[in-house]
């Protein structure tokens, strides 16, 4: 590996996420790269106790300003802690979830200010972009109740209206229009979890082979 490569894996609640890039991370590992999977928010003892803040199903009142920030701070430590290390030593970084979260939930779905969102997302990352980013497309309630069978509870994000999930679909069709070259849509709807898997597989070590 000529550079560090990092991959991120987008979608709303219930798209199967998680599952594909921890796939994706035993593949690229059996294949003999170095490859590192981290989530966000978490992966850093500061992550990790704003995901509980964030995450938590119990009433906590958290202003949508103040959410934004509480992701954009767990951004900052795992970019710093574990994302920019992992770079500088070639490594492929896999991420579930990064700075298009932001964009969509707090920008499409809250209807924050996506400009100001966007430059806080560029001083939490150190101006870092991803290489590549895979958004797995679910219909917003078919999605819930996938996340929910699958967790057994629904969280503080996924207690949101029906109305505010459709706008994060809706939000990261949009920024994949908009970002064509990077961010690639696999519909679950379309695709088994195997089926898309294989096709994550194709299109990375395609990419891999032309940057490395």
């Amino acid at each position: 590996m000529k550079k560090g490569i990092l991959i991120t894996f987008e979608g709303p609640e219930g798209s199967g996420k998680s599952t594909q890039s921890r796939m994706l991370y035993n593949f690229l590992k059996q294949k003999g790269y170095k490859v590192s999977h981290v989530r966000e928010p978490g992966y850093t003892k500061l992550g990790e106790a704003i995901r509980e803040i964030l995450l938590s199903s119990k009433n906590i009142n958290i202003s949508q300003r103040a959410e934004a920030f509480l992701y954009v701070a767990a951004r900052t430590e795992l970019t710093f802690e574990k994302i920019m290390p992992a770079l500088k030593n070639k490594k492929i970084v896999i991420c579930d979830r990064f700075a298009d979260a932001t964009i969509v939930y707090q920008g499409y779905g809250l209807g924050l200010d996506k400009n100001i969102l966007h430059k806080l997302n560029d001083f939490a990352t150190y101006g870092i972009t991803p290489d590549i980013t895979y958004v797995l497309d679910v219909m917003p309630s078919l999605g819930l109740m996938r996340s929910k069978r699958t967790k057994g509870f629904r969280d503080r994000i996924e207690k949101r209206p029906l109305s505010f999930h459709r706008k994060v679909r809706n939000g990261y069709l949009d920024l994949a229009r908009k970002n064509s070259r990077r961010i690639k849509v696999f519909s679950v709807k379309k695709h088994d979890k195997r089926n898309m898997q294989e096709l994550i597989r194709k299109t990375t070590l395609g990419f891999i082979k032309n940057v490395a």
